[in-house]
């Protein structure tokens, strides 16, 4: 007998036992059983079995059931065959064979969160908010997050062929992609100018906090010891790990509630509280976000916010404030379950909701209504001298919008926090 044929018979005999006592059970709202469909699902499939046209494979059909059964829950939950597994569990390493593309579903589309930097996608030209419609000209549509990645995914060498359609541009574009070896770095940091730190988390993998603290303690050796301020840039961070989310909000905070996690009926499941230990708040903070930022990068961006530790800048992030369990199954499979919302120590919702900016930028630099640059006092023609410059050396020099506004705004607040401090001696 098959696996699945002795489930099906253990499952109605069962049923067979429990009818010994029908009158009982007759006596019970149908509601109060969670087990009364059961047996519409094993007589369909026994006649599967039993009468499909062609012979099925057995794990094919547990596999579609489970799926199916969880595909009627929420977006996030769902099964994960071996393979599918094996991905996510790769994912959690930073190594893997692909091309580097953060995949998401939005707005029923699958959609680039993010090229990885240096990646096969990232030279041909991908960029987030490309909507992925066809993967080696098999069409996306309807098609599950897990089964695009474990498209994408396969050896170093090999070809796969994408077909974007990207926002403002009315022809499908065709890239192909040759596979290579994928490692993650999560964390990268630079001094923007001496004291003055940023520092991006690409996602919440393994060991993300201990590379994180390495970072930190390189830019203020740079910097003779101490920073004077950090841009924390979670922009396109799609979450990852939710253990190593807390822990790097710890790292900036002495205490207080950092997220809260409340479950079915709104019972709190838990409540991660911020330690002193290794603590780094002798310097502002501004989180960088934007509408790529979600999960786990939402959980920093809004502790961090309502602690008061950092300003957010940038736009409101994507909500994605459900905590999924990874449960084991038989066979190497598994399933991702939601179990919980998230809360910020305010007590906001992030599912749906999202972490508004203390500060609103836009991506892009807003440009004066008829397209020609502001004039300043200096660009006239026998313009005066300004004298003598103050002792505060010129702000560096950055491209990236978003970025230079939190730069200006942390140097404006330590220029500020300077000067009331000499007012005071």
């Amino acid at each position: 007998m098959t696996r699945t044929g002795l489930a099906v018979l253990v499952v109605i005999a069962a049923f067979a036992g429990g009818a010994l006592s029908q009158r009982a059970a007759d006596a019970v709202p149908r509601t109060h059983s969670p087990y009364h469909s059961l047996g519409t699902f094993t007589r369909a499939l026994t006649h599967v079995e039993t009468s499909y046209v062609e012979e099925v494979d057995q794990d094919d059909l547990v596999y579609g059931a489970i799926r199916g059964m969880l595909a009627t829950l929420d977006p996030h939950s769902g099964f994960l065959t071996p393979d599918e597994y094996a991905i996510l569990q790769s994912d959690t390493t930073g190594r893997f064979g692909g091309v580097g593309i953060e995949v998401d579903t939005r707005d029923g589309f699958l959609t680039v969160v993010s090229p990885l930097d240096g990646t096969p996608a990232d030279r041909a030209g991908v960029r987030a908010g490309d909507r992925i419609v066809a993967i080696d000209g098999r069409s996306t549509e309807g098609m599950v997050i897990d089964d695009a990645v474990r498209i994408m995914r396969g050896e170093a060498g090999t070809r796969v062929k994408i077909t974007i359609r990207r926002p403002g541009q009315e022809d499908p574009i065709e890239i192909e992609l040759v596979r290579m070896i994928i490692r993650v770095e999560s964390v990268e940091a630079r001094l923007l100018e001496p004291g003055y730190g940023w520092l991006r988390i690409k996602q919440f993998q393994d060991g993300t906090t201990t590379r994180m603290r390495r970072e930190l303690d390189r830019l203020e050796e740079e910097s003779g010891g101490r920073l004077k301020a950090l841009v924390l840039d979670l922009r396109e961070n799609p979450g990852g790990l939710y253990d190593e989310g807390v822990l790097v909000a710890d790292e900036f905070l002495t205490s207080g509630v950092i997220v809260s996690t409340r479950g079915q009926g709104g019972v709190v499941l838990d409540d991660e509280r911020a330690t002193s230990r290794g603590a780094r708040t002798d310097f502002p903070m501004v989180v960088l976000v934007n509408a790529w930022t979600a999960s786990a990068s939402e959980i920093v961006a809004g502790a961090l916010q309502d602690l008061g530790r950092a300003v957010v800048v940038g736009e409101r992030t994507f909500g994605k404030g459900s905590v999924q369990n990874i449960i084991e199954l038989p066979g190497d499979s598994a399933m991702k379950l939601t179990i919980a919302r998230y809360y910020t120590p305010s007590g906001r919702s992030i599912q749906g909701h999202g972490v508004p900016p203390d500060i609103e930028v836009p991506e892009g630099e807003p440009q004066p209504p008829d397209g020609a640059a502001a004039e300043r006092e200096a660009d006239l023609e026998r313009a005066l001298g300004g004298g003598a410059e103050a002792d505060e050396p010129p702000p560096a020099v950055i491209d990236d919008f978003q970025l230079r506004v939190a730069y200006h705004h942390l140097r404006a607040t330590v220029l500020a926090n300077a000067r009331r401090e000499r007012s005071a001696r």
